[in-house]
């Protein structure tokens, strides 16, 4: 079922509003929203992406773990991957669950569970060599984290040598890393006596705490740990089951969780759940649900994964807290593609110990359906206990004046006329580079990892640079002179070099990648690869017609709209032509013309790992397209050929235990260029 465009638009706003909320908590520690509005939008956008698995595309909030690596810790690599769970938020998710497990095991016996509290905290990896902890590294996105061993060596429930370090030469256990509320209330009290920022919530001041500079800081504070599993284990055997792994944490030392309990089936499942939800509030820190994880490791393995998440565990959410505020506005917000967005502003208020002073409403549509207005009484929520949401307006409180919101006609920021196309559910300032909101976010998107990768090009720096008229758009990005950066905030002569040193590498990179930083409405990263792949050249999409760009697979009408509509206006083409000239470029074929289904890699799926030396790995996967095939981030029983670089890591010896066929640089190489198949 293909969906409409309201829906694909719905989608986008979705995704772009939950990498905003994950870029401001995990990279700059600074939540705008609490956690229910958070678990909320991610619960919608999964829901319309099951419903339309054509919605799915690689950098969806769904598919990845969470936030990016700060840039002022080292970056951490994990061996294996620290993923996410699926959330249930209601008992009908769990049966779901259980009944997913019994179909892909053929059983029907009642699974043993291993479950155990959700705490509200922050996930952490220790690595211990010889079982000497030598290593802390946070979550991050789930591939790479951040180097947090100074401020983790601080707190006290962290063994800095295991008590049994003839278990294994190298163990990496993984757990929780948490605040009191006691030790919460007492380090805010600290802050507000010494005229300090306070912190929302015991979760955030974990992570914050965490991310000090100054161990010295960090001792200071609160921090403790509860251990619930085991990643990777050299030369050692992993226990056979989740609860023996717990008791062998804590036959190492480690603190676990000794409301951790082993339930029989999904009886046992709905009744730790009701008495772990009767305790919470008694409990000396925050839990935010329960986990349930099949306690065989061998199920474990037999069940595998999806792309995010094990598909053998769960975390059910405990149900959403609702209060009443009043609405003291409602002023409207423009993002990076000009969509409109009314926003609550809120008489702070509470919800489940998070402060709540404002509501994102969505959109037009959503703000007069609900009917929300200036001085009235509103039931708020958090929904899944991450960010708040209006529930409804309380019409016996309304005061005798009121007035509904009117939305704009023109851009609050730039002044620009307001468009809202038929059939679509946002409205958008038509302002295009010129309007300052929408320029300062799409230079972050322009600039971001997934885009043209300028590391150092952060939020506040952009921020600086288009308000000193440094930075209309982004080719202006490569005029930057060291000596023009000096004048900024916090940027001394090597920072402003190392700068100027990374925007001058991202001028290399390929096709697929320089269509995502556009920021074209409604092309992702999987979108561009498929344009970049499908046409080859640059000049040759932007002349495409909606007709030939909706011959393209998986290309809708909506994104052909978008598509055809972005290079139709002569500043985007003058911003391309400029950055062209300034030296951005990609290898000759980054991407060329293919037949879906046709070419030597059709029906085959390939696997890319190591350092290329003639090609980026985006470049490699951009010919694999075109040349019909399939590729993937991870090795399977599925996988037709590994194509291995340097320094592959963990895929080559999966591929190896799979029996994968492996490709060396040159193999490829060749049959790119003609050669046979193995």
């Amino acid at each position: 079922m293909d969906p409409t465009a309201s829906i694909r638009e719905r989608a986008a706003q979705l995704r772009a509003e939950i990498e905003s909320h994950n870029f401001r908590y995990y990279v700059l520690d600074q939540p705008a929203v609490p956690d229910a509005e958070y678990d909320r939008l991610m619960h919608e956008l999964a829901d319309l992406e099951q419903q339309y698995p054509g919605l799915v595309v690689p950098d969806s909030p769904t598919q990845r773990v969470g936030g990016q690596a700060a840039p002022q810790f080292a970056q951490v690599r994990h061996n294996l991957p620290m993923l996410s769970l699926d959330n249930a938020f209601a008992d009908a998710d769990v049966v779901a669950f259980d009944r997913r497990i019994h179909e892909r095991l053929g059983r029907d016996d009642a699974i043993t569970y291993s479950a155990e509290p959700k705490l509200d905290g922050v996930a952490i990896s220790l690595r211990y060599e010889k079982g000497v902890l030598v290593q802390a590294a946070t979550r991050g996105d789930g591939t790479v984290g951040e180097d947090v061993t100074h401020t983790v060596r601080t707190i006290r429930s962290v063994p800095l040598r295991l008590r049994a370090a003839a278990v294994a030469p190298l163990i990496e256990v993984r757990g929780e890393i948490y605040m009191s509320r006691e030790g919460f209330e007492a380090l805010n009290a600290r802050a507000r006596a010494s005229g300090e920022k306070t912190f929302a919530n015991p979760r955030n001041a974990a992570a914050g705490s965490l991310r000090q500079l100054d161990p010295q800081l960090a001792a200071a504070r609160p921090l403790a740990l509860y251990a619930y599993g085991f990643g990777q284990m050299d030369k050692g055997e992993l226990p056979p089951s989740q609860s023996a792994g717990l008791a062998l944490l804590r036959s190492l030392g480690l603190r676990v969780n000794p409301l951790c309990e082993v339930v029989r089936g999904l009886a046992g499942c709905l009744e730790y759940y009701v008495r772990m939800a009767t305790r919470r509030a008694q409990l000396p820190y925050d839990i935010d649900g329960v986990v349930y994880k099949v306690d065989d490791c061998e199920l474990q393995t037999e069940l595998g994964f999806v792309a995010r998440a094990p598909r053998w565990a769960i975390a059910r959410k405990f149900p959403a807290e609702e209060v009443l505020t009043v609405v003291e506005g409602v002023e409207f917000q423009v993002g990076r593609t000009g969509a409109i967005t009314p926003v609550a502003r809120l008489k702070p208020v509470p919800v489940g110990g998070v402060t709540v002073s404002n509501a994102t409403v969505h959109n037009f549509d959503e703000l007069r359906r609900k009917d929300i207005r200036p001085g009235d009484t509103v039931i708020v929520r958090r929904a899944g206990d991450v960010i708040p949401e209006i529930v409804a307006v309380v019409p016996e409180r309304r005061p005798a004046v009121s007035r509904a919101v009117e939305p704009p006609v023109q851009c609050p920021v730039c002044g620009s006329d307001v468009i809202r196309q038929e059939g679509q559910v946002v409205a958008r300032c038509s302002g295009g580079l010129v309007c300052p909101a929408q320029r300062k976010q799409a230079l972050r998107h322009f600039a971001s990892r997934r885009a043209m990768d300028i590391d150092g090009l952060g939020e506040k720096l952009i921020d600086q640079l288009v308000d000193a008229g440094l930075v209309k758009n982004a080719a202006d990005i490569y005029r930057l002179q060291a000596d023009q950066l000096l004048d900024m905030e916090r940027m001394g002569e090597k920072s402003a070099v190392k700068l100027v040193a990374a925007i001058a590498r991202s001028r290399n990179t390929s096709l697929g990648r320089f269509l995502f930083a556009l920021g074209i409405p409604e092309v992702g990263e999987a979108t561009a690869a498929t344009l970049a792949g499908h046409f080859g050249q640059l000049e040759s999409l932007s002349e495409a017609s909606e007709e030939e760009l909706q011959g393209v697979a998986d290309i809708g009408p909506a994104t052909a709209a978008a598509v055809r509509t972005f290079f139709a206006q002569a500043h985007n083409r003058d911003v391309i032509g400029d950055l062209r000239r300034l030296g951005v470029s990609w290898p000759d074929g980054a991407g060329e013309p293919a037949r879906v289904g046709h070419g030597r890699f059709a029906g085959k799926t390939l696997v890319v790992t190591g350092t290329l030396a003639h090609m980026t790995r985006e470049a490699a996967q951009a010919r694999i397209r075109a040349m019909g095939g399939k590729t993937a981030d991870s090795v399977s029983s599925r996988t037709s050929y590994l194509v291995c670089g340097e320094k592959p890591g963990s895929k080559l010896k999966r591929a190896r235990d799979l029996g994968v066929p492996v490709l060396t640089e040159e193999e490829f190489l060749a049959l790119i260029n003609g050669g046979g198949m193995q």
